[in-house]
């Protein structure tokens, strides 16, 4: 639904869907995470996004993201999340180099004429751009994503920017594209990074939640009228219910609509109301409350 909204006020070059299980998807469990799968038109060109340590799964979801006319596989070797790394995926691949050759190399048998992309991170508890990279590239990545922290670091420090030039020296004997990721505030951040260290481009995460604007060129985030983004906030609430109505829990579109109550006189108070959100018409009722300055707090609030 997020991305629809984006597709809308603000489209990227290119849109990555959520990072899915191979394992879950070659399993009982493909019915349900096909719905992480799901994508509309206007996305385009969008690339899936999987996770995983087994080649041969990695091989038999590049067909189906083939079946399903996706532009583009991405593989997942950088999430830090213990779920994740304790099965030898994610970041976890960076400690296997030979694993993650393969899984690249059995994704691209699979993927047919599709680009196949890697997304990973500096190391896992320290950093080794000069040992991990490499070996990714050996498997000719047609792009590669570098996330600027260690997995160990998660995104609990500042992301290391200064070490890029060390992977751009090593990319650039290669044909693969480079693209740089972590603590990118907006256009004109991601514009000067590339100009700084001389990557192809930037991928950007955190910065876009609240903001589908981040990628229009022709709007400022802090010019938009809050009756707007708040309009914007529940046109993507009533599309996250269309989509997702007894499929998924409501909770999960709270974190956005937290994000889109941000930077504005009030907004401590507002977010508070929304603590036993039900769903987008419980939404409605509390914004107009809000404009009309009859919203009503919990007692335990303050």
């Amino acid at each position: 639904a997020f991305r629809r909204i984006i597709a809308k006020y603000g489209k990227p070059d290119v849109f990555v869907t959520e990072f899915v299980s191979v394992d879950g998807l070659c399993s009982a469990g493909r019915p349900a995470l096909l719905k992480s799968l799901i994508y509309h038109e206007s996305e385009r060109p969008i690339v899936a996004q999987f996770f995983g340590d087994d080649p041969e799964l990695f091989y038999q979801c590049a067909e189906l993201a083939q079946e399903l006319g996706f532009d583009g596989i991405d593989i997942n070797m950088g999430c830090p999340v213990k779920t994740v790394t304790k099965t030898g995926s994610g970041a976890a691949l960076i400690k296997y180099p030979d694993i993650a050759k393969e899984v690249i190399k059995a994704t691209k048998r699979g993927a047919g004429k599709l680009p196949v992309s890697v997304k990973t991170r500096i190391g896992f508890t320290k950093i080794v751009i000069e040992e991990w990279l490499p070996h990714v590239l050996e498997a000719e990545p047609a792009a590669l994503t570098l996330h600027l922290r260690t997995a160990k670091e998660m995104s609990l420090v500042p992301a290391h920017w200064d070490k890029m030039h060390r992977a751009v020296d090593i990319v650039r004997q290669t044909d693969t594209i480079l693209l740089g990721n972590g603590d990118v505030k907006d256009l004109s951040h991601a514009t000067q990074l590339i100009a700084r260290t001389g990557i192809d481009g930037v991928m950007l995460g955190r910065a876009v939640f609240g903001n589908p604007w981040l990628f229009n060129r022709e709007i400022q985030i802090d010019r938009v009228p809050l009756e707007e983004k708040f309009r914007v906030m529940i046109e993507h609430s009533r599309l996250y219910e269309e989509l997702f109505s007894g499929k998924k829990n409501f909770a999960i579109m709270q974190k956005h609509i937290r994000a889109y109550i941000s930077g504005f006189d009030g907004a401590k108070d507002l977010r508070k109301s929304l603590v036993d959100l039900r769903d987008t018409d419980d939404l409605e009722r509390i914004i107009e409350a809000f404009f009309k300055g009859q919203l009503t707090l919990r007692p335990d609030s303050d």
